[in-house]
């Protein structure tokens, strides 16, 4: 059996014919897809040579390719610095009380969302809460640090309960619980988006069968909703497993200051100061190497556990 009598019989098989053929069918998307394609290898995969840096005593004039190489230097030398419990307790607390809060906040959100039968009003709830996240973290920092100062009114409310006037940013055991409400006043109408599109998609079959069957709105949600929609949580539950190393850097960079590091302080600031602002790019890279790692590591055991355990999974 020749090539040609091989294809007829097994279509979907993938060969060099086959690419062939579905490219002359498809051409135009094959040309829509250039940009895109070209996209990540300029922007991502080219990038990528710079994780050489890692490994070298980085030099800007001598380049990635001439700088001297140390090994696993920059590597030690994180570890083994006062920095290194500092910053990744604190990335790995604020993420867990962001996955623990404001991850449930989200669905749960989408599902009081559904409940509502007045679309004017829905569309309303909807509007307020999606527009904080399209303002800019300048923005936001900037209403943040007006809200906490010593004067502002969050910091006047807190002090009709403790006494104190000191501005909340001033105080390390202050800064997460900041964090996290920020987040979600900015973050948890938009986060619920795709929930409320699968909610949008289960079958309203199953609500009239429940129904008929007596149960009542809670109980629609808990054996009907929540089955619905199982799939894309555990999708972005995976999804945000895989990201628990990677705290947003923005809000921290604008906000923090040395007063309280001990609390703030996390790998993608930290990489931030010790790269762009004390100008060693090779430690830096390093560390945001040991963040990359962990955290693809992390979302390839979470999507092995969900798929084994749910059959559902990302690949």
């Amino acid at each position: 059996m020749n090539e040609k009598e091989y294809i007829k019989k097994k279509p979907g098989k993938f060969s060099r014919v086959n690419l062939v053929r579905d490219f002359k069918k498809h051409w135009a998307l094959y040309l829509m897809a250039i940009p895109m394609i070209a996209f990540f290898i300029i922007f991502h995969y080219i990038p990528m040579t710079g994780i050489l840096m890692a490994f070298e005593k980085y030099k800007i004039k001598l380049g990635v390719f001439g700088s001297p190489w140390i090994g696993l230097a920059n590597f030690r030398d994180f570890f083994t610095s006062v920095y290194a419990p500092r910053v990744i307790r604190n990335t790995v607390i604020i993420s867990l009380l962001q996955l623990i809060f404001e991850f449930p906040a989200a669905i749960i959100f989408a599902l009081l969302l559904n409940e509502l039968d007045d679309k004017l009003f829905k569309k309303s709830v909807q509007m307020i809460t999606y527009m904080p996240h399209f303002i800019s973290m300048v923005v936001i920092a900037g209403i943040i640090v007006n809200f906490a100062k010593s004067s502002g009114v969050i910091t006047s409310i807190v002090s009709v309960f403790t006494g104190e006037t000191t501005s909340i940013l001033a105080k390390p055991t202050a800064w997460r619980p900041l964090y996290i409400l920020s987040d979600l006043w900015q973050n948890l109408g938009f986060s619920s988006i795709i929930y409320v599109a699968a909610i949008s998609g289960v079958d309203q079959q199953l609500y009239e069968a429940a129904e008929l069957d007596g149960a009542n709105r809670w109980q629609q949600t808990i054996h009907v909703t929540l089955p619905g929609i199982a799939n894309t949580v555990i999708i972005m539950l995976i999804l945000r497993i895989g990201s628990i190393m990677s705290v947003g850097q923005e809000k921290t960079i604008l906000l923090y200051n040395p007063q309280i590091y001990e609390t703030a302080d996390i790998i993608s600031s930290f990489v931030y100061r010790k790269g762009l602002i004390e100008g060693d790019y090779g430690y830096s890279t390093a560390v945001g190497l040991f963040n990359s790692v962990v955290n693809f590591l992390l979302i390839i055991t979470a999507n092995y556990f969900s798929r084994k355990y749910s059959e559902t999974s990302l690949f």
